[in-house]
């Protein structure tokens, strides 16, 4: 099974295609979708659209499993990110993929079994997930793999 893991954001969405066969996971693409701030906000979320529909294309995911914005410290960004969140999920509709919900209490819950884990911890559990070293740069990336396996943990 092809699950399509997506942190999403305004500036910056992490996605991750990971395949996952007999309890084995297998990181197959990651990576983030970036728009300029100079940019209007009409012209950043068609650029995600038209970047999601692309991964979507060229990935064939069976699930999709998402960021679900549940609270915000930083109330300048909760609509513009809502904004993006919406557009991905049109997109997931349209392609008729499975979608999944996770809060990221639920994440670092179900990864590290403690829903105030914070980030190295997260990454780690990740890397174990993965068995592998080396994880990508880019938190939002990393985060959108994080969100991919949790729901392998969770419903699978």
């Amino acid at each position: 099974m092809k699950i399509l893991g997506i942190d999403p954001g305004m500036a910056i969405v992490g996605y991750s295609v990971i395949e996952f066969n007999n309890d084995k996971l297998e990181l197959l693409h990651s990576g983030s979708i970036r728009t300029s701030k100079s940019d209007s906000e009409s012209k950043r979320l068609l650029e995600i659209f038209e970047d999601m529909q692309t991964i979507v294309k060229k990935y064939k995911p069976d699930i999709a499993s998402i960021e679900k914005l549940f609270f915000f410290r930083n109330q300048t960004t909760v609509m513009p990110v809502a904004h993006a969140r919406g557009v991905i999920l049109t997109v997931l509709e349209k392609f008729k993929i499975p979608i999944f919900e996770y809060t990221p209490m639920e994440v670092k819950q179900i990864l590290t079994g403690y829903g105030r884990a914070d980030k190295k911890e997260v990454e780690q559990m990740v890397k174990i997930a993965l068995n592998c070293e080396n994880l990508p740069k880019l938190d939002d990336t990393v985060d959108s793999i994080a969100i991919a396996i949790c729901h392998t943990r969770h419903c699978l």
